[in-house]
């Protein structure tokens, strides 16, 4: 049965990816994101059942619009392949509890925001504001020990990241900070500082990939956002091993 479940929560997240591509992009451009309905952005052409399974369409069609022949970014498949993966370990890990929740929203607004900055370098305020009072809520039904931690830690990952800001001069985006406040109130505060280490280190490390690949001389900003994304998500599910194996090096 928790086999079943957990091929339910990956064709579940399948779906739900596949739908925070639409809102990641669209968004962002202040598009409705239900009309028009999923088409190709070349062509125009409607997309049809057999274009829009997700996955499996990308594959399918390699990759490519059955109109015009356009290659698509591997960015739709890719976002529905992680959040499919993302829910089925979280029902794996977490089961029928409370906390489910928290994750699935988590993971959810990850997601979208990602899509979102690589695309455009923003993080919408719309997308903040909706998740917002949905994981204050799922937080209030699984609250963190002590329940408190979770409105300092949102109070510290804001200020933190306003305080960089105000000190690099604009260096670090509006929406980075106000993505950390609600990454605080779902991790609390070890594991939001946490999560501000991990991400600066796989910001530096994917700073330096990009560098390398592109011509010499060009620099062009690189969006934070999912390398906040990565960060708390592996913050969320192995936070605790990590500090701990942290805490035994002395």
């Amino acid at each position: 049965m928790e086999i079943t479940y957990t091929i339910f929560a990956f064709i579940f997240g399948a779906v739900f990816g596949s739908f925070f591509n639409v809102v990641g992009l669209r968004v962002p451009k202040k598009e409705s994101i239900i009309s028009p309905g999923s088409h190709c952005t070349n062509c125009q052409r409607q997309l049809t059942i057999i274009d829009l399974i997700p996955v499996f369409s990308f594959v399918l069609l390699r990759g490519k619009c059955r109109g015009c022949g356009v290659r698509y970014s591997p960015i739709y498949m890719i976002t529905e392949l992680l959040t499919a993966s993302l829910f089925a370990f979280s029902y794996w890990i977490i089961g029928w509890q409370s906390e489910l929740a928290v994750a699935l929203l988590f993971i959810s607004l990850l997601m979208i925001i990602t899509v979102s900055d690589i695309a455009y370098m923003i993080i919408p305020d719309k997308v903040l504001l909706f998740f917002l009072p949905l994981l204050i809520t799922a937080r209030v039904f699984s609250p963190l020990e002590p329940w408190w931690d979770s409105l300092i830690g949102a109070i510290i990952g804001f200020g933190i990241l306003l305080l960089i800001a105000v000190v690099s001069k604009g260096g670090m985006g509006g929406g980075d900070i106000k993505l950390f406040f609600v990454i605080g109130l779902v991790l609390g505060t070890v594991q939001t500082l946490l999560t501000l280490f991990l991400a600066a280190m796989i910001g530096m490390v994917v700073g330096i990939i990009i560098l390398k690949i592109r011509k010499k001389g060009r620099k062009t900003p690189v969006p934070f956002g999912p390398s906040i994304a990565l960060a708390a998500i592996i913050v969320y599910f192995y936070g605790e091993p990590i500090l701990q194996w942290y805490g035994s090096l002395f």
